[in-house]
């Protein structure tokens, strides 16, 4: 027998279903059977936030009149559902790219609110004609989440600091920036309240007509973008490499420090539009808390999307699809939002579970085997 396929782990002799069994690694599996063990494991997920929702009030035959009737359906939840998912898609990209380069990067949050505060400083310090003040205070939010993002991968590559850590620990130092800009200099004089004074008509994003912001337009557009990196460009082929086994990689020739690298700064980049998006397309101003739920929702998103930049997008409307419905059920069921996030956690615990079968498989001892 080939080493791949040698037993992990043997059952104990007793017949299970009148048969001896054991689990061993699979060598490989399918995208047909992949997508059919995360859908089967999406579907317990969902199963187990069901149960939860009817134990807290919500009857079980409005629940889906509440996720789809009225989340799709309704014109005004609809534009809600864009509204909400054009950062998430961003974020969630941010986070395919980076775990495609095998770095975990738990700093998202802190991207997006370097993102934002480097669209307002160009609002605040009046930088630039106005006809380029919106491209500007974009520009703006990818320098600064680049710098941002540019310390914990040095540290990754150069003195092996584990990234988990670094941008985890960088989040909060991100944030406490944030509360003495807003308490300090960026304070709005109008009403002293801890939020940057309000943007000007021409530094906000525009709507493409009533009611739906060029926000979702480019989400799509950098998600194509996205899509042409991974699939057909050359570093999307040495991304490939690194992220099947860095070692090979640089053994065959890969610039493995270079793509880690520029592929984690892109990254950061995401998050920063994204912040640029929540601040100037969503709040109209840089607030204390604009950025909140955006890293976890990211995380989630590119873990479900198991790294896809397009599957990304599609996961992403499904969990702004939840958010907008939460919102709904906080209203007319008074659901608590923390339940939101418990199904959000749920269907990441299901589907990380999921992999467990991707990689495993039960296999028949036959007769004569030890």
């Amino acid at each position: 027998m080939t080493e791949l396929s040698q037993p992990l782990l043997k059952t104990s002799r007793e017949p299970l279903l009148g048969r001896r069994y054991t689990l061993e690694l699979r060598q490989q599996m399918g995208w047909g059977g992949q997508a059919l063990v995360i859908g089967l494991a999406v579907l317990v997920g969902l199963a187990l936030s069901t149960a939860i929702l009817v134990a807290a009030g919500v009857p079980a035959d409005q629940l889906l009149e509440e996720f789809v009737g009225q989340t799709l359906l309704d014109a005004g939840n609809f534009k809600a559902v864009l509204f909400q998912a054009a950062p998430m898609i961003l974020v969630g990209m941010a986070g395919c790219l980076a775990f495609r380069a095998r770095f975990w990067n738990l700093g998202l949050e802190g991207q997006m609110i370097w993102g934002g505060i480097g669209a307002a400083a160009i609002s605040i310090f009046q930088i630039g004609p106005e006809a380029l003040r919106l491209p500007l205070m974009m520009a703006s939010a990818i320098v600064c989440a680049m710098l941002w993002t540019l310390a914990p991968v040095l540290l990754k590559l150069r003195l092996k600091v584990n990234e988990v850590i670094s941008t985890l620990m960088l989040n909060y130092i991100a944030a406490n920036f944030l509360l003495h800009l807003l308490y300090g200099s960026w304070k709005d004089p109008r009403d002293n309240f801890p939020y940057s004074p309000a943007f000007r008509p021409f530094e906000r994003l525009p709507d493409l007509f009533a009611g739906y912001t060029v926000a979702i337009v480019i989400a799509v557009v950098i998600m194509v973008l996205a899509v042409w990196f991974i699939s057909v460009s050359r570093a999307g082929l040495y991304l490939r490499f690194v992220d099947a086994n860095p070692r090979v990689a640089s053994a065959v020739g890969v610039p493995v420090r270079r793509m880690i690298l520029g592929t984690v700064l892109l990254s950061g980049a995401l998050a920063g539009v994204a912040g640029f998006i929540v601040s100037a397309g969503q709040e109209g101003r840089l607030t204390q808390s604009f950025y909140q739920g955006y890293g976890f929702s990211g995380i989630l998103i590119a873990f479900l999307a198991r790294n896809n930049p397009f599957a990304a997008a599609i996961v992403a409307l499904l969990v702004a699809m939840l958010f907008v419905a939460g919102r709904n059920l906080q209203v007319f069921y008074q659901i608590p939002f923390s339940m939101v996030q418990l199904i959000q956690a749920i269907l990441v615990i299901c589907v990380a579970s999921s992999d467990f079968f991707i990689r495993h498989r039960l296999r028949r001892i036959q007769a004569g085997e030890q």
